[in-house]
C-alpha cells in the first residue's frame, strides 16, 4: 500500500491538513480513477484522531447497540440473530465488506439492510425496521464494523452488472436545479467547497457519523442529503436507483478498507 503526503494528489493543491499522511491504492485498470483514497485522508486530524480511538469514536455507540440487538429475542419466532447465527464476530466476519450481493431468489441485488430486514421478517417473524430507524442503524453498523480493516469487495461479474451499470448511469447524470452529478464533485476531489474538502466520495465508511448532524448516517441516507442539496428530488431510500448507486460507488471503492463507524464532517 502506498503513501501520499497531503498538499500532492497531482493536481498541484494544497489540502490544509499539514504534513498529514493517508494511504492510497492504484486503482485498477478502466477505473476513472488514477488511485483510490479514503474519505478518511480529506479530514482534519483531530477528525482522525477521534475515528481512529474506539473508546472516543461516537459512532461505537451504535456498535454497542447493535450488539445488544443482536442478542435480543425479538418476533413471533422468539429468536435473536445469535439463535441462526451464533457469535457474530466470528459468523460476520467479513460480510458487510461484499454488500451489496445478488440475491438468487429475488432476482436481484439486496444491501445489507434490506438483508437484515428480510432475516427478521423470515427468521424471527418480526416486522421489519424502518429506513434509517435507530435500532436498523444500530443492527447495520454493528454488522459492518466486524468487517473493519477487510476490503471492499462488491462483486459486479454476472447478473450484477446491469446494475452496475445503472449506478454508473446515474453518478454521471446530472441533477436537480444545480446541475450536478455526484461526479461533478467526487471526481473534482482535493478541492475546497466552502468548509469543506471534496472527496472521491466512496462508501468504505457507512454508515459513518456526521459531525455535522452528530449522529450516523446511512449511505442512502447521504445519497439523499446529496440530491438535497443540488435541489433534485431525491429516490427513495433502497430504491432500486439508490441501491444500483451503492453497487456502482461499491466497485469504485473495491480494495479500500472498511472504516465503519467512520467519523466524517
Amino acid at each position: 500500500m502506498r503513501r501520499w503526503i497531503l498538499g500532492g494528489i497531482g493536481m498541484g493543491l494544497t489540502l490544509g491538513l499539514g504534513a498529514t499522511e493517508y494511504p492510497s491504492i492504484p486503482a485498477p485498470e478502466g477505473h476513472p480513477l488514477p488511485e483510490l483514497i479514503s474519505g478518511y485522508a480529506f479530514r482534519a486530524p483531530e477528525t482522525q484522531a477521534l475515528q481512529d480511538d474506539d473508546f472516543e469514536n461516537p459512532g461505537f455507540l451504535w456498535v454497542e447497540q447493535g450488539a445488544e440487538l443482536w442478542a435480543t429475542q425479538d418476533g413471533k419466532a422468539g429468536k435473536s440473530c445469535a439463535s441462526c447465527h451464533q457469535d457474530a464476530a466470528q459468523s460476520m466476519a467479513g460480510v458487510g465488506a461484499r454488500y451489496p450481493r445478488w440475491h438468487d431468489k429475488l432476482g436481484k441485488p439486496v444491501n445489507l439492510e434490506q438483508q437484515i430486514n428480510r432475516c427478521r421478517v423470515g427468521a424471527q417473524q418480526a416486522e421489519a425496521w424502518a429506513f434509517d430507524s435507530q435500532p436498523l442503524l444500530a443492527m447495520s453498523t454493528y454488522i459492518r464494523s466486524l468487517s473493519r480493516g477487510e476490503p471492499v469487495a462488491v462483486d459486479v461479474a454476472g447478473p450484477m452488472q446491469a446494475w452496475f451499470e445503472k449506478g454508473r448511469e446515474i453518478y454521471y447524470r446530472r441533477h436537480g436545479q444545480l446541475d450536478l452529478a455526484c461526479a461533478s464533485c467526487h471526481e473534482n476531489y482535493g478541492k475546497q467547497l466552502r468548509s469543506d474538502l471534496l472527496s472521491q466520495g466512496h462508501s468504505n465508511g457507512f454508515p459513518t457519523y456526521r459531525l455535522k448532524t452528530q449522529g450516523m448516517v446511512s449511505l442512502h441516507g447521504r445519497f439523499k442529503g446529496c440530491m438535497r442539496d443540488v435541489r433534485a428530488e431525491a429516490y427513495a431510500p433502497l430504491s432500486d436507483e439508490f441501491l444500483a448507486l451503492e453497487i456502482y460507488l461499491g466497485w469504485r471503492g473495491n480494495g479500500l478498507p472498511v472504516e465503519t463507524p467512520a467519523v466524517r464532517h
